[in-house]
């Protein structure tokens, strides 16, 4: 990967690839123990908070020794267990259920997932008897020209009786062209003491897509991203041009919403009915209620209200709530504020740590002058005032209900409620002094001549 970042933490959409698996293996209602080898404090520290068991491969010796670190508290569950990559992000859930089901099914001491490819190239291949019944995986540097031409390939994905594998692990030798112990041996080693060995053959290799450089974190990437459009096209949602869409796995969107071009919804991104995102907008964890309208805009960790409208060209920072019906305009920056319904921030202004009450007009060019160099203050804007144009309130700063605070005023102190505030110097009106200086300017461009 050419990177300080475990491989199994490179994202994509929207999660780490590790993610992705422990999400299909949900499927699988059971606990799930993840083998940590490269980077461990860091992916244990990704993980917190969900429900796992951790191990630790102290030295990388291949994929059978992966398992060997869990054996123990395998075999204290007993049982049936699935084996997976961390680094195979696409499999879905209701696959490996069909998995875990064909393993039941069938009495399998072991059942794997397969897929027929044109090209087998890099993949480890499955060898079957003349009854079709699976009996070696043979990785590729291990392999002959014949088994070389084999087309079905091993995805890395098993189900194993845990009493069968743990025989198996401990029967495993580093005879190979990599000096590792590869759990794909495990296979041979129950075929050859009779046991029962199964596999579903997948049409297609979409699901068994493993990750290596860059390159393929972006096949994988937009994958993802496309089963996700597919999945809310399907649910109503209107995708202009997939191509140019970017939606993470994680976000959720409502029936007649309209995603225009260039848009990317984020994280935890919920959007609710008949709403219009786009072109050009960053949306990251941010919750859209029902009919609003957010244009080339950015928000990250923000709520915008019901029938609210905000951009082109706004900026939503974290903390910020948007109330119905409110309007957020040109130009605009909002951070941990909180506005009314139907508030009116139109154009070219900064609204920080402010609270605004219901249909307040804020004017163009509005500062809340929210941080002194040391600390943050808050701003109080009571419902119905109006805050007229270039006006810079200084928090903290209580602006009451109904009062007017005059355009190009700076206000340091409290405004009680239906007053009228205005900070205005004298203006001196010289007449004649413009047509003077013109007349002085055209003298000294002549001497200069």
């Amino acid at each position: 990967m050419k990177s300080d970042l475990p491989k199994v933490l490179h994202r994509a959409a929207g999660k780490t690839l590790l993610e992705h698996v422990l999400d299909a293996a949900a499927a699988l209602r059971a606990p799930v123990g993840v083998v940590l080898g490269r980077g461990a404090d860091k992916v244990q520290k990704t993980l917190r908070g969900r429900a796992l068991k951790f191990f630790r491969q102290r030295k990388r010796r291949g994929s059978g020794d992966a398992v060997v670190p869990a054996a123990r508290w395998l075999a204290k569950r007993g049982g049936t267990v699935a084996v997976l990559c961390g680094d195979a992000p696409l499999f879905r859930p209701e696959t490996l259920a069909r998995l875990s089901a064909l393993h039941r099914s069938e009495k399998n001491a072991a059942t794997l997932l397969s897929a027929r490819v044109a090209d087998p190239t890099g993949y480890g291949r499955l060898r079957r008897n003349a009854a079709g019944r699976p009996v070696a995986i043979v990785e590729e540097r291990d392999a002959s020209p014949e088994e070389r031409g084999i087309a079905e390939i091993n995805s890395g994905a098993y189900i194993f009786n845990v009493r069968a594998l743990l025989a198996g692990l401990k029967s495993l030798r580093p005879d190979n062209a990599k000096g590792e112990y590869y759990i794909t041996d495990v296979v041979k080693f129950l075929v050859g003491r009779g046991e029962r060995v199964g596999a579903l053959c997948l049409p297609e290799t979409s699901e068994v897509f493993g990750v290596n450089t860059l390159a393929e974190l972006a096949e994988a990437s937009r994958a993802l991203r496309f089963r996700t459009l597919e999945r809310l096209m399907a649910g109503g949602v209107t995708i202009v041009d997939p191509a140019t869409t970017h939606v993470d796995t994680g976000v959720r969107v409502g029936q007649d919403t309209v995603i225009e071009p260039f848009s990317f919804l984020l994280g935890r991104t919920t959007v609710g009915k008949g709403c219009r995102v786009g072109p050009f907008s960053r949306l990251e964890d941010c919750v859209l209620a029902d009919g609003s309208e957010i244009r080339a805009s950015f928000a990250a960790n923000s709520r915008i209200g019901r029938s609210a409208k905000v951009g082109p060209f706004a900026h939503l920072r974290n903390g910020t709530v948007i109330g119905p019906e409110a309007r957020v305009g040109n130009f605009v920056e909002v951070k941990k504020s909180r506005l009314g319904r139907g508030v009116k921030a139109s154009h070219l202004s900064y609204l920080g740590d402010a609270t605004v009450g219901a249909a307040v007009n804020v004017g163009a060019g509005v500062i809340t002058c929210n941080y002194d160099g040391a600390a943050k203050h808050s701003t109080v804007i009571g419902a119905g005032a109006f805050i007229g144009s270039n006006a810079n309130l200084v928090a903290p700063l209580r602006v009451g209900a109904g009062a007017v605070v005059g355009a190009g005023s700076t206000i340091t102190q409290n405004v009680p409620a239906d007053a009228l505030a205005l900070e205005r110097a004298p203006v001196a009106v010289k007449k004649g002094w413009a047509k003077k200086r013109r007349k002085e300017q055209a003298r000294h461009g002549a001497r200069r001549s």
